[in-house]
C-alpha cells in the first residue's frame, strides 16, 4: 500500500531536510506552502514573508483551519494512486483530522523534534529569512496557539530527534524507512 508521510515539526527542526530525503528516493511531494505562493502569483501579489502570512491567514479565514488539506486533497489522492507521497507543510490539527479521515492508515505522521536552543542557533544562521531568538519564540507561540501546530506533532506515529549532524539525522531517516517497511 502506498503511504502519505506528513513531516511535522517546529521551525528549524529539519523538516525540509527530511522531505528532501524522501524526494531523493523518488517519492512524489506535496508542498502545502505552494498553495500560498501560487495564489499570490495568481493575484499578482509579490511573494514575500508578509504577503505569504496574509494569504495563509486569508485562506484559513475562508476555508477554516483545515484549508490546506481541503485545497490539496485531490492532488494528494492523485499522487498517492501513483506511489508514496511526502507531505511537506501539514501544520494544523484540523488538517491532520481531514487527512486522517481521507487517507486512514495510509497517512503516517513523522515528527522531527529539536531542542529549542539548537533550532534558534540554526535559524539565526540560515541564509534565507534568518530569525533572532526572540523571533523564533514569537513564531513558536503563534504557530502553537494560532495554527494548532502542536496536535500533529504530539500525535505522530514516529519521532526522530535532530540535535546533531545531518548524518545522524539521515541514520534516523533510514531507521524510519525500515520501520515503515517500504
Amino acid at each position: 500500500m502506498n503511504k502519505a508521510v506528513a513531516v511535522v515539526g517546529m521551525c528549524g527542526s529539519g523538516k525540509s531536510v527530511l522531505c528532501s530525503y524522501f524526494k531523493n528516493l523518488g517519492w512524489a511531494d506535496v508542498y502545502f506552502g505552494g498553495v500560498t505562493v501560487n495564489q499570490l502569483k495568481k493575484e499578482g501579489i509579490e511573494v514575500n514573508e508578509f504577503n505569504e502570512r496574509v494569504m495563509r491567514e486569508g485562506l484559513r479565514a475562508k476555508h477554516g483551519m483545515g484549508a490546506f488539506a481541503i485545497l490539496l486533497k485531490e492532488e494528494i489522492c492523485r499522487k498517492l494512486k501513483q506511489g508514496s507521497v511526502v507531505l511537506d507543510g501539514l501544520y494544523s490539527w484540523a488538517e491532520y483530522k481531514i487527512l486522517k479521515e481521507l487517507l486512514g492508515d495510509a497517512l503516517i505522521i513523522l515528527a522531527v523534534v529539536t531542542n529549542s536552543g539548537v533550532r534558534k542557533q540554526r535559524l539565526s544562521t540560515r541564509t534565507v529569512r534568518p530569525l533572532t531568538p526572540e523571533q523564533v519564540d514569537s513564531r513558536d507561540i503563534a504557530e502553537i496557539e494560532n495554527m494548532e501546530k502542536g496536535g500533529p506533532i504530539a500525535k505522530a506515529d514516529y519521532f526522530v530527534t535532530n540535535n546533531g549532524t545531518e548524518a545522524e539525522l539521515y541514520t534516523q531517516f533510514e531507521q524510519f524507512m525500515q520501520w515503515l517497511n517500504v
